[in-house]
């Protein structure tokens, strides 16, 4: 009898430290490998965990094609040393950008790239991030407060708008009546307009009108329709960027308007576009590449984590894009 009972309990024994070997995730959460959560059908989900850098990007309006393009570059260039980015859209509003800001500090992330909408009222979010120790990529457009910056990485500007002005100076030698659509708030506008300016001193040119487009296509159209209702003759318009280029030629051909040199600064797929069709009034852009820029920027951006030797400053190289260089650069993607 007492060996029958030995053999039963021998049985039992046996069975219970099996189910204890084949039991998963015992213990408490820190003895398991993967923890999971309750996903919202109930069922379970492993938690989202990256490994080295977190980046955060934040530019001036992601309706705008260059700041998407420059997005994608980056996150090109992080993905392959397997970090992360994460993007926040201000759609133009400063207010929205500081405060996007401030929950990418709350979010932990390691290092911000940053296009200002407005170069002087981002100041506070550029103190949280320092106060916060995250380091500032400015990219692009420069913030004021430069002494609030890590680094920063854009395009030569003043350059971009020289070009644009040469060449109207080519065209029109004997000067002209022109129109300037810019955008205080924005410092690489400021820069190429300024660019544009100096290269036309002493030209004989007269600025008919000045307006703040916000770097906006529909803005743009509305105010050189405006413009336009007051000033039978025009010789030319300098604008800020590629959007607002296409915005003031929609807006000379719709109101009939001949002979007139349209500039921009960008070298987008859209300008070059309409740079390649017969008779339009687009003469040409002085032309920057955001895809070296986000590369560039991410360079950077790794350098200053992995506390290693980075330039403080880059300016990449800006170039002249017209109708008869298009078809080298091609329409359907930027250089």
């Amino acid at each position: 009898m007492k060996k029958k009972i030995l053999s039963v309990l021998l049985v039992v024994l046996t069975a219970s430290m099996m189910l204890a070997g084949c039991k998963k995730n015992v213990g408490t959460p820190e003895d398991n490998a993967v923890q999971e959560t309750e996903n919202e059908d109930g069922g379970e989900e492993e938690e989202e965990v990256y490994d080295g850098y977190t980046f955060g990007y934040s530019c001036i309006d992601m309706g705008n094609p260059y700041f998407d393009t420059l997005k994608k570059s980056i996150e090109t260039s992080l993905n392959e040393k397997e970090y992360h980015l994460v993007t926040k859209d201000p759609g133009s509003d400063v207010e929205l950008q500081i405060q996007q800001i401030q929950e990418m500090i709350e979010e932990g992330v390691d290092a911000v790239f940053l296009c200002p909408v407005d170069w002087e009222k981002i100041t506070p979010a550029l103190e949280a991030l320092k106060e916060a120790d995250i380091p500032v990529i400015n990219i692009d457009t420069q913030v004021k407060e430069t002494g609030l910056i890590t680094a920063y990485v854009g395009s030569d500007n003043k350059n971009a708008g020289y070009l644009c002005g040469e060449d109207l100076v080519k065209h029109r030698p004997d000067g002209g009546k022109i129109v300037i659509l810019e955008c205080p708030s924005m410092n690489s506008i400021n820069e190429r307009i300024t660019g544009f300016e100096s290269a036309i001193t002493n030209a004989g040119f007269e600025v008919l009108a000045r307006a703040d487009v916000k770097g906006k296509k529909d803005t743009a159209k509305e105010e050189m329709k405006r413009i336009l209702t007051d000033n039978p003759k025009i010789d030319a318009v300098m604008c800020g960027n590629d959007q607002v280029a296409l915005g003031a030629v929609e807006a000379l051909e719709e109101a009939g308007r001949k002979d007139v040199l349209v500039y921009g600064v960008d070298g987008s797929p859209g300008v070059k576009s309409e740079l390649s069709k017969p008779g339009t009034l687009m003469e040409g852009t002085g032309a920057q590449s955001p895809i070296n820029i986000g590369k560039k920027a991410v360079e950077v951006g790794i350098a200053i984590l992995d506390d290693d030797d980075y330039e403080r400053e880059t300016y990449e190289e800006t170039f002249f894009i017209n109708k008869e260089n298009v078809e080298m650069y091609g329409t359907d993607g930027w250089q």
